[in-house]
């Protein structure tokens, strides 16, 4: 089963999570009290799930992680940027729905 990391994570950096070497690294700035971020959820379950082993995922939690959601100009939630090699290749604020998101990850990742 495929489970979506949440930073902090053991010692490790922002830059070492997304600078994963081969793998693109699709970061969602969210917050718990957010309502379009539970709807973001399920979604990236299911896209995580589908990309397994190609893509790793890793939530942000806004409120815990001000210097992060700062560094990269997150001024609405839920934020969804791709990185790839550590830049960031596709952002995207709101809810996006799987197909889309799938979309972007496969020009991403061919």
């Amino acid at each position: 089963m495929f489970v979506l990391a949440s930073y902090p994570m053991a010692k490790k950096s922002f830059s070492e999570l997304i600078n994963s070497p081969g793998m693109p690294v699709l970061v969602d700035f969210y917050a718990d009290w957010c309502g379009p971020c539970k709807t973001m959820a399920p979604i990236l379950e299911q896209v995580a799930a589908q990309h397994q082993g190609k893509l790793k995922v890793i939530k942000v939690d806004v409120d815990k992680n001000q210097a992060a959601a700062q560094q990269f100009r997150v001024q609405s939630i839920p934020t969804l940027i791709l990185f790839h090699k550590g830049q960031p290749v596709w952002r995207q604020a709101g809810v996006v729905p799987a197909a889309q998101l799938s979309q972007v990850l496969q020009g991403v990742m061919s």
